[in-house]
């Protein structure tokens, strides 16, 4: 299994955002029109953009929604914290001269705002946003674009990912897929799956020796 390159999705495998990105979607759905929505019925937004999220929500004024959503994203900011033990996988995955990087539905600017202060953004080569490709997860084009600016095959490549549209882009993609399962919990079922980035890290770690 020669991979050259770990990717890894951001929200929900990286960095723990659940609470983060339904909460504030619930603040801004009720501003623009009243609604309260439960916190089960919004797991449908975590994986996709927040553009595709709010036009399934309805919504008809994307550009301004978005801007309330990220403004009020701003009040949870202290509930988003890095998932244990990523620093460990990630110097791990550096250990073993494996390329990591990125493929996250965040534009580059919410990537900016919501992950670049975390002290592992150092790690991550390449980095594909939402804006780099006309089409999104569930669609390979991220991750198509990710093998056309690394040079690899999607053979050799292992994209990490905790929701139904990140695996639906890897098999879309022919890339291999691995369930981020303590970021995923119970909702998504996978061939490959890790309950710890402690997991994923030893995994590597023995198809490599």
């Amino acid at each position: 299994m020669g991979y050259k390159q770990i990717v890894f999705d951001v929200d929900g495998t990286l960095i723990d955002t659940e609470y983060a990105v339904i909460h504030s979607l619930q603040d801004t759905i009720r501003a623009i029109n009243g609604k309260i929505i439960s916190d089960k019925e919004l797991t449908f937004a975590l994986g996709i953009t927040g553009e595709n999220a709010l036009r399934r929500l309805g919504v008809s004024d994307i550009a301004s929604a978005l801007s309330m959503w990220d403004k009020n994203m701003e009040k949870y900011r202290d509930t988003i914290t890095v998932f244990h033990g990523i620093k460990e996988l990630l110097e791990t995955i550096s250990e073993l001269k494996l390329g990591i990087g990125i493929v996250t539905s965040k534009t580059h600017e919410e990537f900016r705002s919501d992950f670049q202060k975390f002290d592992i953004s150092s790690y991550f080569e390449t980095v594909v946003c939402a804006d780099d490709t006309l089409q999104h997860k569930p669609e390979p084009d991220p991750l198509l674009k990710y093998m056309e600016w690394t040079k690899c095959q999607a053979n050799e490549l292992l994209y990490i990912g905790d929701s139904i549209y990140d695996m639906q882009c890897a098999k879309h993609a022919n890339v291999n897929f691995g369930l981020a399962k303590w970021g995923a919990g119970n909702r998504v079922n996978a061939q490959k799956a890790f309950c710890t980035p402690f997991d994923l890290a030893k995994s590597l770690a023995l198809t490599k020796s």
